[in-house]
């Protein structure tokens, strides 16, 4: 590596380093006066540490990441087929438009206490809560790519006579695979998001619990090291599906 590529590599890192050096001097001051409230980054690099190696760390993230992910799969399936469907069909989206423009605004965390009445406390609330939260924003997204298919391209599969499905598989879904990952990468985020959120509302297991477990005994550093790791998760998974992306897109000959 040059040294011009060294510091192009290095530049993304100095303003986290600063923002971590004056969080560590802030929190010693703090600490030097009397208060309790907060904990250096290096107490929290430590019971990072902790938690790594007695296992907690990996059984709550591996709760929270695979409840997102199965929340994130059935969001995205059901929001993608409707999404085709209804940007392909004008009837098809004047008749859901009034269902989808009331229940879309509906805060996914309001839905805590129906799930919890109907599936308890688990996997499954979780899951429902994270599916609702994700079909939306895949649901538009979609239909607002496929209205933006060159119309020329459906009415070649028109004059070949593919079916809907073939019409769907072959001309559709590859003309909109740039915008489909913009929406994937996008449901990602909500998922996370939202499984940490009912994780600290309602759901005692995972990310989000294992949080409140901290703040609720008094162990400062214990809560910034899952708040930093919850943060070093989200940026893997998008890095995840940026290099995806990447992939896919050069298979299917949108990059060199």
């Amino acid at each position: 590596m040059t040294e011009h590529g060294f510091f192009r590599w290095l530049r993304p890192w100095v303003f986290p380093a600063a923002l971590v050096g004056a969080f560590e001097w802030y929190a010693r001051r703090a600490a030097a006066l009397g208060s309790d409230a907060l904990a250096p980054p290096s107490a929290a690099a430590k019971a990072f540490m902790g938690a790594a190696l007695d296992g907690s760390l990996w059984q709550a993230t591996g709760f929270t990441l695979g409840t997102a992910a199965l929340g994130l799969l059935l969001g995205a399936v059901l929001g993608i087929a409707l999404g085709l469907v209804i940007g392909l069909s004008r009837r098809a989206a004047q008749l859901g438009s009034l269902s989808i423009e009331v229940l879309r605004p509906v805060p996914s965390v309001a839905l805590i206490p129906l799930a919890m009445l109907t599936f308890g406390f688990g996997v499954r609330m979780e899951l429902a809560i994270v599916a609702f939260a994700t079909f939306w924003p895949l649901l538009v997204l979609v239909q607002s790519a496929v209205q933006q298919i060159e119309p020329r391209l459906l009415e070649v599969s028109r004059v070949l006579g593919l079916s809907p499905r073939e019409r769907a598989f072959k001309i559709v879904l590859p003309a909109i695979v740039p915008r489909l990952f913009v929406a994937l990468r996008l449901g990602v985020a909500v998922a996370l998001v939202v499984a940490v959120t009912v994780e600290i509302a309602a759901n005692p297991h995972g990310m989000g619990y294992a949080m409140m477990i901290a703040q609720q005994s008094f162990d400062p550093a214990l809560m910034l090291a899952w708040l930093g790791w919850i943060g070093v998760v989200g940026f893997a998974i998008n890095a995840g599906m940026v290099l995806l992306q990447r992939v896919v897109a050069r298979r299917m000959g949108v990059l060199p």
